[in-house]
């Protein structure tokens, strides 16, 4: 029975990846074929493979790519730096802080994990809005802070609890301040926890589109996975483009991960093996 399920096992493991990969072809082979041959045939080799679908995307008059690219980098550049500081700042204190109402506090913050985005859209537009944050970059980075905040505390919290609390007793016995004991003593122990939640929350906030098309607005631009939507015609659609403009979109974050996969593994395996 046990050498049936080692002979199983990779194969469902081959056909599952099969699977996962299948859109992945379409979208490559696509944005190298022009677009009657895509209708033609959607799963063949593009043979010979032509470039007019990036050309298209990057030159298009109204410059769609690289105002959505500017206002991505932005968004996701500016929330994560933000989310990175607070929830540690915010985790170190929950997690050494003797008060009875911290755990309560920190439990009930890690419940913002179960709520999905869509139910708090429209109070996060009100609040905003009262603001003056709406249709601005600014509003969706305080949107997304918010959300993504019990993230990042979750993490932190669990890799706080693993650094020795005299490290920060000695230092606090030589004189150092409760800011600089944090910046100087703890959050340098915090570096692979803190690669993982920035890879983790990099590719939430680049990928998400509800926020930035709500939040952001027409007026103020767009991001790249809205760009992807609106690039989509009314009565028709380019294909070659369409694809060729969620290549690019997934570019970027795609090499952010692959730049930083080494520290993204050990900040999951830190806190487990300290």
């Amino acid at each position: 029975m046990r050498d049936r399920f080692e002979v199983v096992r990779p194969i469902a493991a081959i056909a599952l990846a099969a699977v996962f990969f299948f859109p992945v072809y379409v979208v490559v082979m696509g944005m190298l074929k022009p677009p009657e041959e895509i209708q033609s045939s959607p799963l063949g080799l593009p043979v010979p493979p032509t470039g007019e679908n990036f050309s298209a995307v990057l030159g298009r008059e109204d410059g769609l790519y690289w105002s959505a690219l500017l206002n991505s980098v932005q968004i996701t550049v500016l929330s994560v730096l933000a989310l990175t500081l607070l929830s540690a700042m915010l985790a170190h204190y929950l997690v050494r802080s003797k008060a009875r109402w911290t755990r309560p506090a920190l439990l009930m913050l890690l419940a913002g994990l179960m709520i999905p985005p869509a139910v708090i859209l429209q109070p996060v537009t009100q609040v905003l809005g009262a603001a003056g944050l709406m249709n601005s970059v600014a509003g969706v980075v305080c949107a997304n802070v918010a959300y993504y905040l019990p993230f990042g505390v979750f993490v932190f919290s669990g890799f706080i609890g693993t650094v020795p609390v005299e490290m920060e007793e000695a230092a606090s016995i030589d004189g150092a301040s409760r800011f600089r004991m944090f910046w100087q003593v703890v959050f340098p122990t915090l570096r692979p926890a803190a690669a993982s939640v920035m890879i983790f929350l990099g590719v939430w906030v680049w990928n998400d589109f509800l926020t930035p098309l709500v939040v952001l607005g027409p007026e103020s631009g767009t991001t790249v996975t809205v760009g992807v939507y609106r690039s989509v015609g009314e009565y028709s659609t380019n294909f070659g483009t369409l694809y060729a403009f969620s290549f690019l979109a997934s570019l970027p974050v795609l090499l952010f991960f692959v730049a930083l996969q080494k520290q993204f593994v050990a900040g999951l395996t830190a806190g487990s093996v300290k």
